[in-house]
């Protein structure tokens, strides 16, 4: 369980770019009415993993009394999924490492002219590609708190150490504990800020991502064992 303490910053080397409230991301164009493809029923088999990984996907973390509104929690979209290639070109045979921020569940509590106090579990799926040097790795990612004109007025950074034991993807829920939030007076409620996740990433995978690039899971491991054939574009 990891704790954040938050206080009002002057500064912050975080810029908030556009984002999207829960990005959703969906594929990217099929074919024709054929009924399900392999990659939807791979999809599907991918969803009813996860479920089972994160059983608690659907239960709201305990409600806690609070005198207004909570903060709205949100992912960055530029910053929602990190994808790493080798010798950064941008081909499913060259996938390293991916990660994506799959859900979030917070809650929140306060009272009178106490602080609001937040908390929330993130659901992260992670992946080792035909470039990973290892079968682990540690991923970063940041908690930010906004107001409600998008200026940042604290951020945080954590790290995630995942390993896979030998599969090509994992499944790890990080908890966070007690983000404060001071408010200015009595009546000022959680609505007046927004707290952003996104994963720590370079200007490159911000730009990839921005444009809706992705490739499919298992894309990188078909491409190796097919040598010789086209590879997989990406989905836009």
């Amino acid at each position: 369980m990891r704790r954040l303490a938050l206080l009002t910053l002057a500064s912050t080397v975080l810029v908030v770019a556009p984002f999207a409230a829960h990005a959703q991301y969906g594929g990217g164009g099929g074919g024709g009415g054929q009924g399900p493809s392999k990659q939807q029923q791979e999809e599907d088999e991918k969803k009813k993993k996860r479920d089972k990984e994160w059983g608690d996907s659907k239960a709201p973390l305990p409600a806690m009394r609070n005198a207004g509104p909570c903060p709205f929690v949100k992912t960055l979209y530029d910053a929602a999924r990190y994808v790493e290639f080798k010798d950064a070109r941008e081909a499913s045979a060259n996938v390293a490492y991916s990660g994506e921020i799959q859900g979030i569940s917070s809650g929140c509590q306060y009272k009178d002219d106490e602080p609001i106090k937040v908390m929330m579990d993130i659901l992260f799926e992670l992946g080792k590609g035909p470039q990973a040097n290892g079968d682990s790795k540690t991923y970063h990612y940041w908690v930010a708190v906004t107001d409600r004109n998008r200026e940042v007025i604290a951020k945080q950074d954590f790290d995630l150490p995942v390993q896979f034991k030998g599969k090509d993807r994992a499944y790890v829920t990080d908890t966070i504990a007690n983000i404060v939030i001071p408010r200015g007076t009595q009546t000022t409620s959680g609505a007046n800020f927004e707290v952003l996740i996104g994963f720590d990433v370079t200007p490159q995978m911000a730009a990839f991502n921005r444009l809706g690039k992705r490739f499919r899971v298992n894309a990188g491991a078909t491409a190796v064992a097919s040598a010789g054939k086209n590879l997989p574009t990406p989905q836009q």
